[in-house]
């Protein structure tokens, strides 16, 4: 057995338990689908509603994809610009924290309002914003793991500034920069959906969850809460990819 199949199994076999109790628990105690619907309520729905659901999560997904982006070059800029400055690094110190604190439920209506209700902007800022914080703050860490003595040892040889960032710096780096990436993957997923649920354009995932439960249809609400989860994993699991390939590619 690979070692892929050996740790995909264990937690494929724990989901498809819960699964089934789930199933089990919700018929034997008659569960109204107000409170949970059953797993196979949500799967016919799934089932039924596929071409709309891939198409909703399209839409989150293009604009989780912008957010992350952007938030990922604008993190590591300015990481980049913040350790060669320190200047600029007590300056961008309180920017990071306000921007680790706001609420997306605070900042969406705000930005819809700015942008207009009727343009996809406004979740690709919201999922920007929190796709920069986590990468902004592992790359500056990564940044700052050259020891002195390293540095030391590249300036002894003549190294310019390019030179040692190229050569030492961002090799350092790079396990933080991936780990910053990588928890933003889904945090970008999860702003983009948030942002939907107050206001915009129709046509993503949030939006169908609302509008759904709205209608009291709540296994088709859970069915995109299924797509919603399928998304995150998705993008989630691309970044782990990457972060893997790139890594292993640097040891060797």
């Amino acid at each position: 057995m690979s070692t892929i199949a050996r740790r995909a199994l264990p937690p494929l076999a724990l989901g498809a338990v819960v699964i089934l109790l789930w199933q089990v628990l919700v018929v034997a105690l008659d569960i109204n689908a107000y409170v949970l619907p059953s797993p196979a309520a949500i799967l016919t729905q799934v089932t039924s509603y596929a071409p709309i659901l891939i198409g909703a999560a399209i839409v989150t997904g293009t604009n989780a994809l912008i957010g992350l982006v952007v938030g990922t070059v604008l993190g590591i800029v300015l990481a980049l610009v913040a350790v060669s400055s320190r200047v600029f690094d007590e300056l961008t110190g309180p920017l990071v924290a306000a921007l680790a604190v706001i609420p997306i439920v605070a900042l969406a209506p705000v930005l819809y309002t700015m942008y207009g209700a009727d343009v996809q902007l406004a979740r690709q800022v919201v999922a920007g914003v929190s796709v920069f914080v986590p990468v902004f703050i592992n790359t500056l860490r990564g940044l700052r793991q050259t020891t002195p003595v390293h540095r030391d040892l590249m300036r002894a040889y003549a190294a310019g500034r390019w030179q040692m960032m190229r050569t030492l710096t961002l090799p350092t780096a790079r396990p933080f920069i991936f780990t910053g990436v990588r928890i933003a993957s889904s945090l970008s997923v999860i702003a983009a959906l948030v942002a939907e649920y107050f206001g915009g354009p129709r046509g993503g995932l949030g939006t169908f969850i609302t509008s759904s439960v709205s209608q009291s249809d709540y296994a088709r609400a859970w069915s995109y809460v299924v797509a919603s989860i399928l998304l995150g994993l998705i993008f989630y699991v691309v970044a782990l990819g990457i972060e893997v390939f790139a890594l292993r590619h640097q040891r060797t």
